[in-house]
């Protein structure tokens, strides 16, 4: 029975939006092919029709990933708070995928780094036009800067088990890089958002 082209696209969608939870949630080694058809409900032998390997996946989910970030951000601390809350933090299918995966596709194809370095300077063109004053080339140190520390911070507490520490990297990180862009944040904020 022949697909339908809409159906193929939803089916694509389907795999991608299964590849990219599990493989944020388990990393790209952990997770199989036959893991994600399971979970996107379709049979292994539908993958290549889709897909020339998993490698293919890797790159074409983090592409598909990243360019589903949603609308841009336009206050830096807003931002600087959401990124950083543990709610958000303890949750890898709702957060950053660039915080989520950029250690693993670091060893990835170069298909794969390729995707994640445009997501990656999307990103950092998006954070560069909302940064509060400064030249062109200080809005972008400040994006790049504060970005890293933000993406630092949330591996760090995603990799504590002490729910104290977790806490208290996140707070302190959000105060250094408010301090840094003399930005308002809340410092006593409850960091279950």
């Amino acid at each position: 029975m022949k697909v339908s082209r809409a159906q193929m696209a939803e089916n694509r969608g389907r795999i991608l939006d299964e590849a990219s939870r599990l493989f944020r949630e388990k990393g790209f080694d952990a997770v199989t092919v036959s893991d994600v058809m399971k979970a996107a409900g379709m049979t292994h032998g539908g993958f290549y029709g889709h897909f020339a390997s998993k490698d293919d996946l890797i790159a074409q989910t983090l592409a598909y990933g990243l360019s589903k970030a949603g609308p841009a951000p336009t206050d830096w601390g807003t931002y600087l708070e959401r990124y950083l809350s543990s709610g958000r933090c303890n949750d890898p299918n709702g957060g950053c995928a660039i915080s989520d995966l950029a250690s693993d596709t670091a060893r990835q194809t170069p298909e794969a780094r390729a995707a994640m370095t445009a997501g990656i300077r999307t990103h950092l063109a998006r954070l560069s036009a909302i940064q509060p004053e400064g030249s062109v080339s200080e809005q972008r140190r400040a994006a790049i800067g504060g970005w890293a520390a933000m993406v630092g911070a949330t591996i760090l507490s995603r990799a504590s088990e002490d729910e104290a520490l977790s806490g208290e990297i996140l707070r302190e990180t959000r105060a250094w890089i408010a301090a840094q862009g003399r930005l308002t944040v809340d410092e006593g904020q409850d960091d279950e958002q």
